[in-house]
């Protein structure tokens, strides 16, 4: 049998450099060119997230109403007219943005920007689709409101910051009767705004593509652009709920720590793949492989625009969840009274630098990338920074960091089920 070649993962990346335009209204244009690719991308960044928004559910909804019909456009006409051409439009929210992209070849994206135009800058918000988005919406959230994992991740989310906080905050989904078209209207003219957006471009971008992209974004209404200002996170260290009926307990252990741009953001991230952050890891052998608890573990750094956090969870069987408890807490134990094994931590940067990799292989990933670096205030530089602080960190460094943040008085507890 033929020997397999080394795994070799380099120890740097080099990131392209964005060339930024600034429209004539402010909007800011990051252009990634690759010619070698037929296809064009276009994201729309609108700091539009639920913790932004006036009203429960009016953030979420706003945004994917915009396709449901334009001034000039029904629904069905501008999905037909996507389809077409092979053209694809999508929408994502999270907690802080809206991100609006349209992806076509290169060869139609004169029809495509016309579609994306109606979309951003003429929506109707029809009624009769409104009532119908709601309608499910409100369905869907009856339903995964009754899942042990959703009970407990909303419960993480108020534990971290408190119960009135935009980050923390879970709505009833009763509210959604209460939502209006008129809702929808204040948050496009509030945070749909040239104030309030960014756009990251990618693909085959030559002058005309960028000029209508430009065009577009510089037809986008003034505002005023909304504080950023968060209150104070409320942490509250334990909360559980019972689910009548539930085989499954969900289990969520982490704390609140610091967003992205702090110097130990990158070091966290190496600590929670160890204990989380793939397959091998140590959670996943403990937890699985050794006591059978459960199918799978995960241990990440979440990062939000005001706040960060280190987030550990699970879901076992409800006799076993204290079992589960304890060994996750020895796993964080070990890992501050123990250094990591060289061995283990080879393993580990390949699995974090090769993912990185892998995320970079091909424009549009470059462009989220690009993305989530702006939002922080950063250049691509960052990813690069990034690459070389995972592969210079130490077990030494480890040890520290898992000895200065994960002491289990400071650790956020929460289970449903």
């Amino acid at each position: 049998m033929r020997e397999q070649p080394d795994i070799i993962i380099p120890d740097s990346v080099t990131m392209p450099r964005a060339e930024v335009r600034t429209t004539a209204n402010g909007v800011k244009v990051y252009r990634l060119d690759a010619n070698e690719f037929e296809v064009v991308r276009f994201t729309l960044v609108f700091r539009a997230g639920s913790s932004m928004q006036h009203k429960s559910f009016a953030a979420s909804a706003t945004a994917n109403m915009l396709g449901e019909g334009s001034t000039h456009l029904t629904a069905q006409q501008i999905a037909e007219e996507l389809d077409f051409y092979g053209s694809y439009f999508d929408v994502n929210i999270d907690r802080d943005y809206a991100y609006i992209s349209f992806c076509s070849l290169k060869k139609f994206f004169e029809p495509t920007i016309a579609v994306a135009r109606e979309i951003i800058l003429h929506p109707a918000f029809p009624e009769h689709e409104f009532k119908i988005y709601c309608s499910k919406r409100k369905q869907s959230l009856t339903i995964e409101r009754k899942k042990v994992d959703m009970q407990s991740r909303e419960l993480f989310s108020e534990a971290l910051f408190g119960k009135e906080h935009p980050y923390g905050k879970s709505s009833d989904e009763a509210l959604y009767d209460e939502l209006t078209t008129d809702d929808l209207r204040h948050t496009y003219r509030t945070l749909y705004t040239a104030e309030n957006c960014f756009v990251a471009c990618s693909g085959n971008i030559d002058e005309e593509v960028l000029s209508q992209i430009s065009a577009l974004v510089e037809a986008l209404p003034s505002g005023v652009k909304p504080s950023a200002t968060m209150p104070t996170p409320e942490t509250t260290h334990q909360l559980s709920r019972s689910v009548e009926g539930a085989l499954q307990t969900s289990i969520r252990l982490g704390r609140l720590l610091f967003p992205r741009t702090h110097p130990d953001f990158v070091g966290m991230q190496v600590v929670a793949a160890i204990l989380g952050g793939y397959f091998g890891s140590r959670l996943m052998q403990n937890l699985r492989e050794e006591h059978g608890y459960t199918y799978g573990v995960m241990a990440a750094m979440v990062n939000f625009d005001k706040e960060g956090y280190l987030a550990i969870a699970t879901q076992v069987a409800k006799e076993h969840r204290e079992d589960a408890l304890r060994e996750i807490y020895f796993e964080i134990e070990r890992l501050r009274n123990e250094l990591v094994d060289e061995g283990e931590l080879q393993m580990v940067k390949n699995v974090m630098i090769g993912e990185i990799l892998r995320i970079l292989d091909g424009p549009f990933g470059i462009a989220d990338v690009t993305i989530e670096n702006i939002m922080c205030g950063m250049d691509n530089s960052a990813t690069e920074e990034s690459v070389a602080r995972i592969f210079a960190i130490t077990a030494e460094e480890i040890k520290a960091l898992a000895e200065k943040y994960l002491r289990r008085e400071d650790l956020i507890e929460v289970y449903a089920g």
